[in-house]
């Protein structure tokens, strides 16, 4: 079951992308939310039997990958999720966008983690290593703001529902605070499974193992 595991999350996750693009809010935007899903798959099918990752990884990109489905489908401030937030918190804004921030943080975190601890050279599972986690992931989250700008300057009034600000002037930092924040919280909640994970699998896949 565990070997068939990424293929049942990639069938859902194919059948979920296919109903998010079903008339969405605004063609354009929808496809601006999942192109990180249309890049990342494939990157993920190409290296599956040189580099497969842990259940953990595969399960929160696949929850990564909904997250942004909806975001694309609605637009991230028009989600109904958002409106619920809102009301519910007393909100000044939807905040889906701020789970979609999170969850780019908090997803990116076990990744970058996991390729560190099983590169030919691991990194030690140390301080230094939560550092450079959580480094990249800000950079990460940097790069993707530094991405809507760029897409904002090229496309104009066409990409002001994929930017979301809603108003807020501050929208940049806080969603790079929030991806930041995603991946602090990543590494403190999850690493001693992820580091069970990342063993049973290193355990597997060594030579002259079962």
């Amino acid at each position: 079951m565990r070997r068939r595991e990424p293929v049942v999350l990639l069938a859902l996750g194919v059948f979920a992308l296919v109903v998010s693009g079903i008339a969405p809010k605004d063609r354009f935007t929808w496809f601006l939310e999942v192109a990180p899903i249309l890049v990342a798959v494939p990157i993920l099918l190409a290296t599956y039997r040189r580099f497969p990752l842990t259940p953990l990884a595969y399960r929160l990109i696949f929850v990564h990958a909904l997250i942004l489905m909806v975001g694309g489908h609605y637009t991230y401030a028009e989600v109904p999720l958002g409106f619920w937030m809102q009301k519910a918190f007393g909100l000044a804004r939807n905040d889906y966008d701020r789970i979609g921030h999170f969850a780019q943080g908090f997803v990116p975190a076990i990744l970058v983690r996991e390729v560190l601890r099983r590169k030919k050279n691991p990194l030690p599972d140390d301080g230094w290593l939560f550092f450079l986690v959580s480094s990249v992931c800000l950079a990460i989250s940097a790069c993707y703001e530094l991405f809507e700008w760029g897409t904002a300057v090229a496309t104009g009034a066409k990409s002001d529902a994929f930017l979301g600000t809603q108003g807020d002037p501050w929208d940049t930092q806080w969603d790079m605070l929030t991806a930041l924040i995603g991946s602090l919280v990543a590494q403190t909640m999850l690493r001693r499974t992820h580091e069970r994970q990342i063993a049973r699998l290193s355990a597997t896949r060594a030579p002259g193992s079962a």
